[in-house]
């Protein structure tokens, strides 16, 4: 999780926004934008993806 947030977080700074811009912008909570970007383990894929999607990004399980 922790490249998610990373990715999340070095995305979020290059396009001048703040947590709680992007919280608005994916629909999701501040707060979610922080456990996002520190690392939290139990946070739903779907939310996660719509963050994502700002940045024209998606998180898929990967085959075997």
């Amino acid at each position: 999780m922790s490249k998610i947030g990373e990715f999340v977080k070095k995305e979020r700074k290059k396009n001048g926004l703040k947590q709680e811009d992007l919280a608005l912008y994916a629909g999701v909570s501040t707060k979610f934008i922080s456990q996002l970007e520190n690392g939290k383990e139990t946070l739903k894929l779907d939310k996660i993806n719509k963050v994502l999607a700002i940045f024209d990004a998606e998180l898929v399980p990967e085959k075997k």
